[in-house]
This record gives structure tokens, sequence and C-alpha cells, in this order.
């Protein structure tokens, strides 16, 4: 009889780890091979929700003896991998770096609605079993055991990052757990035939791809031959290692700008941000820079630079070399600098499937700027340099560093190249040395578009405002959320009264509000991948938490909604800037106190509405399905700023409250009275 208990509970535990670390490889290897997904990459999180949720629904009714997964992310592999699916996305309101450096894809408005349809079926295949693996278990346990499967699943793929192995051995970690999972069914052949299309999935993996490729725990890098070593990421062209050269004319001459304005000048220490695969720091050290701290995010780039850059800038004692991201390191770094460069610093990708922040996001934004300005030498000059797609994007950055350092910036512009190639130039002495021939901003900071700050970090949006074409996007997401419950849920004979709106807006509320905890903890210690991996394993930590505090005492519901609502207050009036505060201890705890308190009480909130559902499986899609929808809305930060979505949390945890006690559906049915408390026990 124990034997019979725990299977299930061992059971739902691998299941779930397989669904998250499945889920986690697919958010990383897609954007990595469809050009410019790498933007859109939230999108790939919605599409696993919702397949997931669909999954639980489809499962009420269909038990396959073989899984239909391996089969179908076979397909996914072999459109990914044969069609070469690419994604050009242009707006008038939003920039996305690459478009104008590769015509490989033109305009395809069905690859985003394509690989949104492939996420869901491939990831609603594997999550066949969960429902009934909820149903096996009483409520609590069943979330607490799901919960534990994730948290293994995300520390899995997280180790593989952080250890920058490729995708074969993603692939072969995964085909040997849904192995795993296939023998604990007791069906041997089914699962040597899975067996089988896994390792043929690992063998296209590894025979497809550039030579010489490496991944980082941001990027698919690789060096196009015949490109005069030019790095390209996620197919992307990025950088550029070339050597250092005086008679240097057009675009990249801005590399030599800043010297050129100060003849004679002889900088002694330099803060050198994005510094990458080292040209910036060839130049510096060219010009008789003294020392120079490099910080770069991306450890593979560096190592790229530091081995094939042909000045080998990394190797000069002068430069001293980090890994980290730009605004942490100026957080945490107590040093003044005569120059500081923010040298080219544009990302291609998202840092989270959540928050819409890409790697750069931080570092662009007035505060950010007040930082470096904190940290220059009375007669300190800040530099950034970039090629401006769009003439509004100059006029932004210019009104930026007007707003921050109360004068305009002096402006090199030079022709040709991408877009406008651009120097800004910020501090004391700029605009009075009368030296070079860089010449003030004339631009009003009035007439510039809105400024980027910590709030609203989206340096590369014209305006407040979601784009047309987001929302054609956004529109199909939720249609194919709607449509696609609605046939899933007739084929499986499943009741429309049994889904709970109270469940759906419990999920939708809290994808929000993990998405403003890690923009929040995202600018408080850095967007990193580190970071994000260890924010999310935090927020399942603490739903066993909340979990414990059920299981064991079972509060009123009254006291629990209270505290959700007194914490989200708190962290509407108290902006993430506050909490800037050091030593690094009492940050982490005042961050905690302040971001995570709401995450701990909508968590106790859902686990006490969960302990006592009907149908656990019916209320884990309806919140899956919930999170999809929060997904869509979380779109409404490019409008509101992250501050703003808090409000926008509020109202749907209210409407949550309402749902769970006035509007009481069949889905939303608690147990009867007097049903015991499920207590948690190792499956």
């Amino acid at each position: 009889m124990t034997r019979a208990v725990a299977r299930p509970g061992v059971q739902l535990v691998l299941t779930s780890a397989v669904l998250l670390y499945a889920e986690l490889l697919l958010l990383r290897w897609i954007p990595a091979n469809v050009v410019y997904i790498g933007f859109f990459s939230n999108f790939i999180l919605m599409a696993s929700f919702l397949g997931i949720g669909l999954g639980i629904l489809i499962g009420r009714a269909y038990h396959p003896t073989v899984s239909p997964f391996p089969a179908l992310l076979a397909i996914v592999v072999g459109v990914i991998f044969h069609e070469k699916l690419e994604l050009q996305f242009k707006s008038g309101n939003d920039i996305f770096f690459g478009l104008a450096e590769s015509h490989a894809a033109d305009a395809n408005v069905f690859v985003l609605p394509l690989v949104f349809v492939l996420v869901v079926v491939v990831l609603m295949a594997l999550a066949l079993p969960l429902g009934g693996l909820l149903r096996s278990q009483a409520p609590l346990r069943a979330y607490a055991l799901d919960i534990v499967g994730s948290i293994g699943g995300i520390v899995a793929f997280s180790v593989l990052a952080a250890l920058s192995l490729p995708p074969p051995v993603w692939f072969g970690v995964l085909a040997l757990l849904v192995v795993v999972l296939e023998l604990r069914h007791g069906s041997r052949w089914p699962a040597m035939l899975n067996a089988a299309i896994m390792v043929g999935i690992v063998i296209a993996a590894a025979t497809y791809g550039h030579p010489g490729e490496v991944w980082s725990p941001y990027y698919r890098i690789y060096i196009q031959p015949g490109t005069d070593d030019t790095i390209f990421v996620n197919g992307i062209p990025h950088q550029a290692m070339h050597a250092v050269s005086p008679s240097e004319s057009g675009p990249e001459a801005f590399y030599d700008r800043v010297y050129a304005q100060f003849p004679g000048r002889v900088f002694a220490h330099a803060l050198i941000i994005g510094a990458g695969s080292g040209t910036d720091v060839a130049y510096a050290i060219a010009n008789r820079v003294a020392l120079i701290d490099a910080v770069e995010i991306d450890p593979k780039i560096l190592e790229i630079g530091t081995a094939r850059h042909p000045d080998r800038p990394y190797d000069d004692p002068r430069v001293r070399r980090h890994v980290n991201d730009g605004r942490a390191y100026l957080r945490t770094d107590g040093q003044t600098y005569d120059l500081i460069i923010f040298a080219l610093p544009d990302s291609l990708t998202l840092v989270s499937t959540t928050a819409n922040l890409r790697l750069e996001s931080y570092l662009f934004s007035e505060e950010a700027f007040a930082s470096a300005r904190g940290h220059l030498s009375a007669d300190g000059v800040f530099v950034l340099y970039n090629f401006y797609r769009q003439p509004w994007l100059l006029d932004k950055v210019a009104g930026m560093l007007t707003d921050v350092f109360g004068v305009p910036p002096a402006i090199s512009e030079f022709s040709g190249g991408i877009g406008s190639a651009a120097v800004l130039m910020s501090g004391r002495d700029i605009g009075r040395s009368g030296e070079g021939s860089a010449t003030a901003s004339s631009i009003a900071p009035s007439i510039a578009p809105p400024p980027a700050t910590d709030d609203w970090p989206f340096l590369y949006l014209r305006e407040r405002g979601i784009d047309s074409a987001y929302l054609v996007a956004l529109a199909f997401v939720l249609a194919a959320a709607a449509v696609g419950t609605f046939l899933v849920a007739r084929g499986s004979k499943t009741p429309v009264a049994a889904f709970s709106p109270h469940f759906f807006a419990l999920g939708a509320a809290f994808l929000l509000l993990e998405t403003r905890s890690l923009a929040t903890f995202g600018l408080l210690f850095g967007t990193t991948w580190l970071v994000n991996a260890l924010v999310f394993v935090a927020i399942l930590i603490s739903v066993l938490l909340a979990i414990v505090v059920n299981s064991h005492w079972r509060p009123r519901r009254a006291p629990l909604h209270a505290g959700l609502g007194l914490t989200l207050g708190l962290a509407f009036l108290l902006p993430p800037s506050a909490l800037l505060v050091d030593p690094v201890s009492l940050r982490y705890g005042l961050s905690a106190l302040v971001a995570f308190a709401p995450v701990f009480f909508a968590n106790l909130v859902f686990t006490r509405s969960f302990q006592d559902t009907r149908n656990a499986d019916m209320a884990f899609a309806s919140n899956l399905v919930g999170a999809t929808v929060g997904g869509v809305l979380e779109y409404a930060a490019l409008v509101t700023g992250y501050r703003g979505l808090l409000l926008v949390v509020a109202a749907l945890y209210l409407a949550a409250l309402l749902l769970g006690s006035r509007i009481r559906l069949l889905g939303d049915r608690p147990a009867a009275p007097g049903t015991p408390p499920a207590p948690i026990l190792a499956g």
C-alpha cells in the first residue's frame, strides 16, 4: 500500500521537473535559432503556460499508451532547423537591433504565431499525465510536489547554462528524463521507442549549427568565416574585432572621438562598460589611458576577445576585466574615473521571459546616467556611442543627458553605416574646451521623447504605448487561449462550469507580480541570467513556505488578503530606487521585505484556496490559462511603467477575492465543511 501511494508522488515530481526543464530549454533554444524571436521570448513563456494548462484538460479524457511528446518535439526541432524560420519586426515606435544588419529575414507575420503554436502543442503533450497526478494527491501535497519538481527543473537547466554546455547536452538530459518517465509507467517498449526518437533529436542538435559555435548564458555565438572576425549572436552580426587604425574614418571612427576631443590629455583611469570583444579597450590603450576597468556581461564574448582580438588588448597589464552587469558594477564600485564609456552596450535578446527587459535596460535610464556622473572625477568625461538607427533615439538620449548633467551634451555624428553613428559626451569641460569638432546638442528637452527611467526602462520606445504590431500578436495569444481552451474542454467533455474564474484571476495576477519582482531584482542586483534564476527559485521556495503555513495553521482568508493588500501598497509607495542601499546584506533584507512580501502573501492566498478546491487539476489548469492572459497584460508596463503595473495586480487580486467569495461557480466551490487539512508527505 505504501508503494502505491508513493509512486504517484514520485511521478508528479518527475513530471513537473521535466515540464519545467523542457520549458526552459525551448525558451533558451528557440530564440537562439529563430532570428529576432529573442525579442519575443515572453510569447514562448505564454505558450508554455497555455500548453501545460491545455495538456491537463486533455489528460482528463486521453491517456495514450505512448507519450506523443518525443515525436512532437522532433517535429518542432525539424521545423526550426530546416525551415530556417526568420522574423522581421519593424516598428516606428520601437527599435530592434540587428534588423538593418541582416536582410536574411523579410517581414513574415506568420513566424511568431507558428512558434507559439508549436510550443503550445509540444508542452501540451508532455503535460497530459499531470492532471491525473494532481488528482492522485491531496491538493496541497500535490502542489508541494509540483513545486519541488519545478525547482529541480530550474536547478538542472541553470547548471547547464552556468557550464555553457551546448544544446546536444540539453536535449540529452531531456532524453534521459523522458525515458525515466516512460519506464516508471511500466511500459518498456514505449520507452525504447521514445528513447530512439530522443536520440535522433540529440544527433540533429549536434550536427546543426556553425562550426566552432559556443553558447553563453545569453547567446549562441559564432564567428562567420570571411567576416573579418565579426561575432554573430543568435544569427545576427553583433561585434567586430579589428585592429586600431589611426587613419580610420567613417562611422566607426567614434571609438577614437573622445581622445581627439582632448588632444594631449592622458586619462588616468577609465571605465568601459560593454567592453565586449575588446576594440574599445584597444583604442583606450592606444591613447595611453593609464588604467582601464573593462566590464562585460557575457563571459564567452569576453573570452573570444581575449583569445582572438588582433591587438590583444586584454593581455595588457593596464586592463582589469570584470564579468558583470554594468549597472550592478556602478552600484558596487567605489572608484572615481576620468573617463567613463558606455561602449555600444546594446543587446539582441530579452534577459528574462517576463518583464520585457533587455540586458542593457537599466543601463540606459536617467538614474543610471546619474550613477555614472557620480563616479566621475571633477574634470571627468562621460561618453556614449552607438549607431542610432532612428533620429528620435539620438534626441532621446541627448535629452536624458541634458536632464542629468544640466547642460546639453556634445554630439559628433558620422555618416554611413547603420543609421546615424554618433558620439555623445557630457562633463564639466564639454562645450568649454574648444577642442575637437563636437558641437553642443541643440535638442530642446521639452521636445525630446520621454526619458527612460528605472520605472520605465524602455530606451528603444519612442513614446509610452503598445505598438499596433504587438497588439495584433497579443490579440492572437488571447484568441488562441480562448479557442484552444474551448475546443480542448469540449473534446475532453469537461463542463465549462468546471473552469475556475477565481484561479484564473489568481494566475493572471501572480504572473504580473512575478514580472514586477524580476524587474525590481534586476535593478537591485543586475539583469543577469543568474539573478533571474535565483529569483525564480526564491519565488518557488516562497510557494513551499506558503504551503507549510496553510497546511499546519490554516489561517483565515481575511488576514491573508489584508496582508497582500498592505504589502502591495508598500511596494507601490516605496520605489525600488529607495532600496539601493549599502551594505549589500541590508539591501537584500529590505528587498526581501518590500519586493518578496507581496509574493509570499500572494502564495498564501493561492495555497489557501487550492487547499479547499474540489478539482485540483481544473484549478491548476485555470491558473495556467490565467497566467497566459497575465503575460498579455504584462505589456501594460510599456504604458504604465512597472510601478503602475502593481495597480493592475491589485485589481486582479480584488477580482479573485470577489470571484472566490461572492460569485461561487462550480470550479470555485471549496471542499465540504469539516474536511481536515492535507498533510505534507514525502512522495
